[in-house]
């Protein structure tokens, strides 16, 4: 971690997807400064600062959203390249916007399988855009992803998006990340605006996401949310590293401290 990080103690897991000295600039503004940030499989690592502190800028340089002017990628160790969403994919790095980009008007598994439909076989004579759509291995395809999840809330893939609630529309479009090969999921905001239930059913899901071995991103400013699914707390302040926690090691109070005045001296529980 760059010297802006706190690095105090405690072995860290193996990082699976691993930003070093990531630096970005819109015009004058400096949004991001030599930022370091890792995540590990079977890890919810969670993100967090004020706003303005770097958050989403370093969640779309992860999903090559925007290009970094500065830093290195590794996956597993290995020198990779992301500069383009193809290249985020092409490694396995999913992200869900708050927006979720789902489309009302269409049902579940066509959301799921939206622009990777699969087609028929046997008409390969035609253009892929003329070849008619294979529903059934689409349906089948959509229950294996709402099932990985262990979504009990939905009963059926046939269902039209713009009728499900909140929650449910959230775990579509992680469903959708998930069914897209991804080892690395990268979630912002995923509780925002939603009722006590729908937000159980979403941090059900994240949970789950650690139980199949991805490797999570987490962005949220509801601590309590924060507590109860990340593993470890990296916090962002004016665009730099303050420090990154195990959650069993801290509190709410410190992670506050540390978002708005920065690392406390003599705090030791940093990792």
């Amino acid at each position: 971690m760059s010297s802006t990080a706190a690095v105090v103690g405690h072995q860290s897991p193996p990082a699976h997807l691993q930003v070093t000295g990531i630096g970005k600039s819109f015009g004058g503004v400096e949004a991001l400064r030599e930022v370091d940030f890792e995540v590990a499989r079977g890890e919810v690592m969670a993100l967090v600062g004020d706003n303005g502190a770097g958050k989403s800028t370093l969640m779309k340089v992860l999903a090559g959203a925007i290009a970094a002017d500065q830093g290195s990628f590794r996956m597993d160790g290995e020198p990779v390249s992301v500069a383009t969403p193809l290249d985020a994919t092409a490694l396995g790095i999913q992200i869900v916007y708050q927006d979720l980009a789902l489309c009302e008007n269409l049902d579940v598994s066509a959301n799921l399988s939206l622009g990777a439909e699969p087609l028929k076989p046997g008409w390969t004579f035609l253009p892929r855009f003329l070849r008619p759509i294979d529903e059934i291995e689409m349906e089948v395809k959509a229950k294996a992803a709402i099932d990985r999840l262990q979504v009990r809330t939905l009963r059926s893939v046939r269902a039209k998006v713009g009728g499900l609630s909140g929650g449910q529309r959230q775990a579509i479009a992680i469903a959708r990340a998930v069914g897209a090969e991804s080892s690395v999921v990268l979630l912002d905001e995923p509780t925002a605006a939603l009722g006590v239930a729908q937000t159980r059913q979403v941090l059900d899901v994240v949970k789950r996401l650690r139980d199949t071995g991805h490797a999570v991103v987490y962005i949220s400013h509801n601590l309590r949310d924060i507590f109860e699914v990340a593993d470890r707390i990296c916090v962002l302040r004016h665009g730099a590293n303050v420090a990154t926690w195990r959650t069993s090691d801290t509190t709410p109070d410190e992670i506050v401290v540390a978002m708005t005045r920065g690392l406390e001296e003599g705090s030791d529980d940093a990792i």
